[in-house]
């Protein structure tokens, strides 16, 4: 009576790292970008695919490259071109 795995966004890794490179960010300036309890080994578990964000660091996520949390999710969604620049 095992529990299924619930899907994952494929390319969601890919679009961390895109969105943390696209705003000129190290993994020590997203961590203060989003003001959220993180480490630079966690960030990097996301943008490598071992561990998934959770909805409010998705969303801060979204908020901080001025994108919607759907684009992120949506494999079938693309990032923009361009990002916001960097503060």
């Amino acid at each position: 009576m095992g529990r299924k795995a619930r899907p994952k966004p494929k390319r969601l890794a890919q679009k961390l790292l895109t969105v943390r490179v696209g705003l000129g960010l190290s993994q020590n300036e997203l961590i203060r970008e989003l003001a959220e309890d993180l480490t630079q080994s966690r960030i990097s578990e996301y943008e490598s695919g071992v561990g998934e964000p959770s909805l409010l660091v998705l969303l801060r996520y979204a908020r901080l490259a001025g994108i919607s949390t759907d684009v992120l999710i949506d494999d079938e969604l693309d990032l923009p071109a361009k990002l916001p620049a960097k503060k």
